[in-house]
């Protein structure tokens, strides 16, 4: 079977910036455990698969350890392949277990805006000890969502600073962490993501939690508009504006690779075609 990828750095206005996801679009998806392959043999954050269905996309995401519920780059990397390569026009809709249907936006100017479901978070009654042990900084506040534990610093430097035990946070599964900052820069806030359950040490730029992060620091520094980094070591920039009931994360994105699959397979798909 012949398939044709696309490799795309999402979050960043320049190529070995940002996050990068293998992009595969399909007639119908394969099967799990030939995908979760297929994102182990890319051995990037995220390979990504997307099936056209009417006038939506389905969606589905997984990094080398496993499939993942709720990717943003990867989706910001999908839509730009859709647009530049498939004739998908600026509005798409894309469709997945865990969060229904979501829309992105494509920019004149090449931005892409993604309209998430907040996911917010919330103070734990109980501070494990594996996340206190498993932070090289002892954070001022932590919080959690549905998706991550929020480590919260007064000290910028510190979140720049810190280092991990990834044993430690791996017990955390199925929560992942996120350390934050005002920035005192140009930037709103910082933020760095730690993933060791779901897919690796350090992700380079994770737009998922910005469905959380953009909530709590619009409302402690009282702006609904914002503009965030992830300070890992490829960095990349967020851009977010939080509504009522959404909140919608904008990025830009560059195309890395264009390359062909050879898939050996017996799913039924039409192997004489490549998409």
């Amino acid at each position: 079977m012949q398939l044709k990828q696309y490799i795309v750095d999402a979050f960043t206005q320049t190529l070995f910036g940002g996050n990068p996801a293998a992009v595969v679009v399909l007639p119908a998806f394969l099967s799990d455990d030939l995908m979760q392959q297929m994102a182990v043999e890319n051995n990037l954050s995220e390979t990504v698969f997307v099936v056209p269905q009417g006038q939506k996309y389905q969606i589905r995401w997984f990094s080398p350890l496993t499939e993942i519920e709720f990717c943003g780059h990867a989706s910001l990397a999908s839509a730009y392949v859709l647009h530049h390569f498939y004739g998908a026009g600026e509005h798409i809709v894309f469709e997945c277990a865990l969060l229904g249907e979501f829309t992105i936006e494509v920019q004149a100017d090449g931005l892409i805006r993604m309209a998430f479901p907040k996911r917010e978070a919330a103070a734990v009654a109980s501070v494990p000890e594996a996340l206190l042990n498993g932070l090289s900084h002892q954070p001022q506040q932590v919080l959690r969502s549905a998706q991550a534990y929020f480590a919260i610093y007064d000290d910028e430097q510190a979140v720049r600073d810190v280092t991990i035990n990834a044993a430690l946070l791996k017990t955390l599964a199925p929560y992942d962490v996120v350390v934050t900052a005002a920035s005192t820069q140009e930037f709103d806030f910082i933020s760095r993501y730690f993933w060791p359950a779901n897919g690796g040490d350090e992700d380079p730029v994770t737009g998922s939690i910005y469905a959380g992060l953009f909530p709590y620091w619009s409302e402690r520094l009282g702006k609904t508009n914002l503009c965030a980094k992830q300070v890992s070591k490829r960095g990349g920039v967020v851009y977010g504006e939080v509504q009522a009931q959404k909140v919608l994360v904008s990025g830009y994105a560059c195309l890395f690779a264009q390359c062909e699959l050879f898939v050996q397979t017996a799913v039924s798909v039409n192997e004489t075609s490549v998409l």
